[in-house]
């Protein structure tokens, strides 16, 4: 190669730097530039470097002057470039910041609460051979009430007990509930209708989700909490194995030492029916209903109650975790003050 044309190369070089490090905005842009042209092993200027062999004998040492001096015209341009880029920042910065003090610490996020229990009771129920379903939280009259064993009269369909929205148009599972009511559902009892819709026996399943009604909020009731909802379907399943369900539930989650009873009550879409408690804090705690699925409700979904019997239970997520965190006032799960969650 010609001295000529190796000048011409290096004053190209040059040129290409300049222009680079004019438009250089940001350091992640000086990085480009550093790679591009001082990269030691592929920059354009250890490229220029590797032509002084074609060089003629007689005109390296002219070469070399010349290369030498691109070479620090081109860093010097990079240095300042980047002192130009230090000041701006300087400028932006807020003068009175100390860079000595030390930082701020970043406050890492806890999981609610209410999800760890909801976690755990998934644990529990699954080792006693239960799988998750899900259902919609808008619901229609069938899911909610009718398929339930619920009759129109029944007070539990009260507008004063229920968030109603609107007529359905169309219903998520089946044609059951176009042209009814729609609300926000008030149990996970529903979850079960819909999994009868669409699976033959044996069943057992939970299900966890939130559930609505229009409560007065105080230390034991919310407008809107969670259930868990259980269901066990099968040939000669019997109220003896809805208890000891019960209390290995129980047993596993609030200890061994817990004292639960099972006393005798009324629901609609159980026969015979019964209720859970469990003794806290010098005081019975209800923390759900149970029983045998009445046979009006397997009649309703297509199964023979003749051949096919279980049970349901719903349990409170909120009264669970309470009792686990001796937490008594239910409204504190949900005021979203981040000293209480950051205890748990």
């Amino acid at each position: 190669m010609a001295l000529q044309e190796f000048v011409e190369e290096l004053d190209s070089l040059s040129a290409s730097a300049h222009q680079a490090l004019t438009s250089a905005t940001n350091e992640e842009q000086l990085e480009e530039f550093r790679v591009e042209f001082l990269g030691a092993k592929n920059g354009r200027l250890k490229s220029a470097q590797k032509l002084m062999g074609s060089v003629g004998k007689e005109d390296k040492p002219a070469a070399g002057q010349k290369l030498n001096e691109t070479k620090k015209l081109i860093l010097g341009a990079f240095d300042d470039a980047k002192a130009r880029l230090l000041s701006i920042e300087a400028d932006v910065l807020d003068p009175t910041f100390d860079p000595t003090l030390p930082g701020k610490k970043y406050r890492l996020g806890r999981i609610h609460p209410i999800t760890q229990t909801i976690e755990e009771l998934k644990d529990i129920m699954g080792r006693l051979g239960f799988s998750i379903a899900e259902g919609p939280e808008i619901e229609d009259d069938w899911h909610n009430f009718e398929a339930l064993n619920i009759p129109g009269e029944h007070p539990a369909r009260d507008p004063l007990d229920n968030f109603y929205l609107s007529v359905a148009e169309k219903s998520g599972v089946s044609d059951a509930g176009v042209g009814q009511p729609t609300l926000m559902r008030s149990q996970t009892s529903t979850v079960q209708i819909r999994v009868m819709e669409n699976n033959p026996p044996p069943i057992r399943v939970i299900s966890l989700g939130r559930v609505y009604r229009p409560d007065t909020a105080d230390a034991t009731h919310y407008p809107m909490f969670h259930q868990m909802e259980g269901l066990m379907l099968d040939v000669d399943v019997t109220m003896a194995d809805l208890k000891t369900v019960l209390r290995l539930f129980a047993t596993n989650y609030l200890g061994e030492d817990v004292t639960i009873r099972i006393r005798p009550s009324f629901f609609p879409f159980t026969e015979p029916s019964v209720e859970a408690d469990y003794f806290w804090n010098g005081k019975w705690v209800e923390f759900g209903g149970a029983g045998m699925v009445d046979p009006n409700v397997l009649q309703s979904v297509g199964y023979d109650p003749e051949t096919i019997s279980g049970f349901a239970f719903g349990l409170g997520v909120e009264r669970l975790c309470m009792r686990r965190h001796s937490i008594t006032d239910i409204r504190a799960l949900f005021t979203n003050e981040t000293r209480f969650l950051h205890q748990f």
